[in-house]
């Protein structure tokens, strides 16, 4: 009897633990990816391993305010990338290059300093507003209890038409991302293994630790096994409160520059 009664907690336990409302659970998981009401600003360290190749590296610093839709990248190294950077304002994004003084027109899909990043992958994520849930399920990653989604994007200006995200029950956070073309072909993973939670007057935020991003179209063959291109994404010295106007316009990535 005593064993039944175990055998029963058990399984009450494991279904209370996956209780979930599929749709709430992934909106939970994009409002995580934004801070609204505040500033962000956070130190990147972007390392590019290629295999055959060795690894090159970028130091940035990164301003965000997700209430206005403002985002600016100031490159910081190494010497002879500093000054570079990128701005976001009005839905545009933009390049600037200290060499000519010059500011170019690019866009979210565009590679990070030709790494395996894109630059929308440094701003707020929109699975539930741009994509429809195809399907979806309790899975296991690792030791984490996540559901796995299926999406498929409900409007044009998207990234990736296809998606594949695991999400953690208990706190909405994404732990894994596969990004597919329409036809199904994967072209990249980014793994999130971890958080840190960082207070502000607004309230605790949880931001990524470290990224890592792999590039499922870009590899070489060594030895028996293809090796892929990845990039890392560490963030360190997160803060919140208020950062100046002035940080998001064209005017400080050219005064940062001098």
């Amino acid at each position: 009897m005593k064993k039944s009664i175990t055998i029963l907690c058990g399984l009450f336990v494991a279904a209370t633990l996956f209780a979930y409302d599929a749709e709430s659970l992934l909106k939970k998981a994009e409002e995580s990816t934004a801070f609204y009401g505040l500033d962000f600003k956070g130190n990147y360290s972007i390392v590019q391993s290629k295999p055959g190749e060795g690894n090159s590296s970028t130091e940035a610093i990164m301003y965000r305010r997700d209430s206005e839709g403002k985002w600016t990248i100031l490159v910081t190294g190494p010497s002879s990338e500093k000054g570079k950077g990128y701005l976001q304002f009005d839905g545009n994004i933009w390049f600037f290059d200290p060499t000519d003084r010059r500011f170019t027109f690019t866009n979210a899909k565009d590679k990070f300093q030709s790494s395996n990043a894109n630059t929308s992958d440094f701003a707020p994520q929109r699975y539930a507003s741009d994509y429809a849930i195809v399907s979806h399920e309790q899975v296991k990653l690792g030791a984490l209890d996540c559901v796995l989604f299926e999406l498929e994007a409900k409007v044009q200006n998207v990234d990736y038409p296809r998606l594949k995200l695991w999400v953690t029950v208990n706190d909405g956070l994404v732990r894994m991302k596969e990004d597919y073309s329409l036809s199904g072909q994967k072209l990249r993973t980014t793994a999130v293994p971890s958080y840190q939670a960082v207070k502000s007057d607004y309230g605790t935020f949880s931001v990524p630790v470290k990224m890592l991003i792999t590039d499922n179209l870009r590899g070489k063959k060594i030895g028996d096994k293809v090796q892929y291109e990845k990039t890392q994404v560490t963030i360190s010295n997160v803060s919140f409160g208020h950062e100046s106007n002035a940080v998001y316009t064209k005017a400080f990535l050219e005064t940062q520059s001098n």
